[in-house]
């Protein structure tokens, strides 16, 4: 009797073990693995990766920049600021789209690092000043850096996803500061999105950055109540695009609707897609030849 018994837990522990083994293989296989870096990039343009202390968030943060490499004595240069979208990084322009070679006639190109911010002042975190680092901190670490041509003329915005919402937003607040404010995919919606179960955790990191439902920072920081009451004759041109196959089309459609009935000066485009940088690299094309038109070219 005591044989068998034995046999069974030999057989039991056995088991137990090669579970574990087997469930230890496979967390190791799913461990995030570190984002390697392949900008695509074209031989008239450098790129540079820098790290600053920004005063805002009171840490070290990295941005990357593109420029042409023939730059005239004295040349002053306008610049974009690309701002990536949620889980993504201050590479993932360069990486996955053909936006550098947007720098050869003479722009520059400025990425910073957002992390998930939404690119706001966090609600929750006050250490998470994220707003005031892209206005205060990042246009002045660049601009005293490089060649960049000062002015409002000479300066725009633009995001995908996450930092579509961070680029239509900041403009709208700070309309002075750009000429010009693209997003593509943006997440306008994100500040008024209900309380929701199956996003839960969603809608609890939201929460910690917007604030409660009905609060005045989401309010202050809501697309379409900003839409619907600042000066659209002060506002920068705004583009936007979203693709036909995405969740975020009604919510890009909502918003150039008040923009459209409000005055304002913009353009809104829908083209095949889901929510991707295939989509958002085929509407690059689209971005930079209106952004030309509306910011002052180089000097």
């Amino acid at each position: 009797m005591i044989a068998p018994l034995m046999k069974t837990v030999e057989r039991l522990h056995s088991t137990v073990l090669s579970l574990f083994l087997f469930l230890f293989l496979i967390g190791c296989g799913n461990k995030e693995q570190p984002q390697q870096d392949h900008p695509r990039l074209s031989g008239r343009v450098a790129m540079t990766d820098v790290t600053f202390r920004s005063a805002a968030l009171g840490r070290e943060m990295p941005y990357r920049i593109v420029i042409p490499t023939s730059i005239a004595a004295g040349q002053k240069l306008p610049v974009i600021y690309l701002l990536h979208g949620g889980g993504g990084g201050y590479r993932d322009w360069t990486n996955y789209s053909d936006v550098a070679k947007y720098a050869e006639p003479g722009m520059i190109l400025v990425m910073p690092e957002g992390n998930s911010s939404y690119y706001t002042n966090s609600a929750e975190h006050p250490e998470d000043r994220y707003e005031d680092y892209i206005l205060n901190d990042v246009i002045s670490e660049v601009e005293s850096k490089y060649p960049v041509a000062a002015g409002r003329q000479n300066r725009a915005i633009v995001g995908v996803s996450m930092g579509g919402f961070g680029a239509v937003k900041i403009a709208m607040k700070r309309p002075e500061l750009f000429a010009f404010a693209g997003g593509l995919s943006a997440a306008v919606d994100v500040p008024t999105r209900p309380f929701s179960i199956k996003r839960l955790s969603q809608w609890r990191f939201h929460s910690s950055i917007f604030g409660p439902s009905g609060s005045q920072t989401r309010y202050d920081n809501d697309p379409y109540a900003l839409a619907g009451t600042v000066d659209p004759s002060r506002m920068p041109y705004l583009f936007l695009t979203c693709g036909e196959q995405e969740g975020l089309l009604p919510a890009n459609r909502k918003l150039a609707a008040i923009l459209g009935d409000r005055g304002f000066k913009y353009e809104f485009h829908t083209a095949p897609g889901d929510h991707n940088w295939l989509q958002w690299n085929a509407q690059l094309p689209g971005v930079f030849k209106s952004l030309r038109e509306h910011i002052e070219p180089a000097k």
